[in-house]
């Protein structure tokens, strides 16, 4: 085998592991909203309990971003991932126990690994694909995308079809998971002569001093916090309108799967352009209508603005993730923004779906939270178009002057 075949082979297979990681990214978190209420119904939680639920994995997100970091340079880049992999499949086959601490520690868990590959994959992009970064940012969200539809879906009818019930629905998202292990396995073996990549001490806090990566980590949290609003509570809103909870978790479904188009286009349509300002209008005025259409008049068109939303929201975070790689100058700049950007982003994302939840309880109605929801796009528009200004970051020019 020539040294040009073998190269086009590992990029292969690192293309394939990349999207192995993209497909267990979601299901952890979208197989919960669909059977939430039986969950709570089994193992007697009550709204709070189950608000909390579906606020771990983004409160992991926050809390366990930053431990990437100091496990790559331990480890490297490929093993990090698969040691990430490998906690992911032990967290969700956690859930298949019968019992409240199992379900939130094996949540926790599968959470905390989903936080951490978050924030290595835009590393991989940069060093691996320099020029390829659209399409393969826009390969990546869509297979994420694909695995969430996927997942809100299929729970349901996965827990009416076993005697384990929600369980079922929960637990069988290891069986991808496991099988993502095997296929990153390759790379752990050509990873052999890499040295990890070092943010050059302290990258991650000197990104506090940056106006330019507060912007693209605000933009990142706020829309991050509609996206999770909507996936945790949709469902209980369509349901409040009279939809079955099975047609809810379908509407769920189909709300990734319209997104599929936008999500793959929007990255090729970002890296294209000298800044993102005129995407970054179009994509938050469109979610904007989908928002204020499920505020206003749910029970109207309620599948029009599932639509909506779903085209909106799927611009925009496959949009965030993109900016997280064109702003940075290397792929240890990505490392340090991405830690930065979602650390500190689903900080703020957690408002959301915890947000929501107490609103909805507090006046017994879904309006209010709706709203509260519609007017955080005010705050995304504006940090998203600073993020979407042309320029980027590199750390040794941050070195110089803070």
């Amino acid at each position: 085998m020539s040294a040009l075949t073998a190269g086009r082979w590992r990029q292969a297979l690192l293309l394939a592991g990349v999207l192995g990681i993209a497909a267990n990214l979601r299901p952890a978190i979208t197989s919960v909203s669909p059977v939430l209420a039986a969950i709570g119904s089994a193992l007697g939680l009550g709204g709070v309990g189950l608000a909390v639920l579906a606020t771990i994995p983004i409160g992991c997100f926050a809390l366990l971003a930053p431990a990437s970091l100091p496990l790559q340079r331990r480890v490297g880049l490929e093993p990090a991932v698969l040691l990430i992999l490998v906690m992911l499949s032990g967290g969700l086959l956690l859930r298949l126990i019968d019992a409240a601490p199992a379900l939130y520690l094996g949540t926790a868990i599968a959470g905390s690994a989903i936080a951490m590959a978050n924030v290595l994959v835009p590393a991989i992009v940069k060093r691996d694909f320099p020029n390829r970064v659209g399409l393969v940012t826009g390969l990546y969200i869509t297979t994420l995308y694909i695995a969430a539809a996927t997942a809100a879906g299929v729970s349901v009818p996965l827990m009416r079809a076993s005697a384990l019930g929600w369980r079922a629905a929960l637990g069988f998202w290891a069986i991808p998971a496991i099988g993502g292990v095997f296929l990153w396995l390759p790379q752990v073996r050509h990873g052999v002569g890499r040295s990890p990549l070092t943010t050059r001490g302290g990258g991650f806090a000197r990104m506090i001093r940056n106006p330019l990566a507060w912007a693209v980590t605000m933009f990142m949290g706020l829309q991050s916090l509609g996206y999770y609003g909507v996936l945790s509570w949709l469902p209980s809103i369509l349901h409040s309108i009279g939809i079955a909870p099975g047609r809810a978790g379908l509407m769920l479904s189909i709300s990734t799967i319209v997104a599929l188009p936008s999500t793959l286009i929007t990255p090729l349509l970002a890296v294209r352009g000298r800044d993102q300002r005129g995407l970054m209008v179009a994509v938050t005025g469109f979610t904007l209508i989908g928002y204020a259409g499920l505020t206003l008049v749910p029970g109207l068109a309620p599948w029009v603005w599932i639509v909506i939303i779903g085209l909106g929201q799927g611009a925009m975070f496959p949009l965030a993730m993109t900016l997280i790689v064109l702003r940075a100058g290397g792929p240890m700049e990505a490392m340090a923004l991405s830690a930065f950007a979602q650390t500190i982003g689903y900080a703020v994302s957690v408002i959301g779906p915890l947000g929501m939840g107490v609103l909805h309880t507090m006046s017994g109605v879904w309006w209010p939270s709706m709203a509260f929801l519609t007017a955080t796009l005010i705050p995304t528009f504006a940090f998203g178009l600073r993020a979407a200004r042309s320029e980027t970051l590199t750390l040794d020019a941050m070195r110089a002057t803070v």
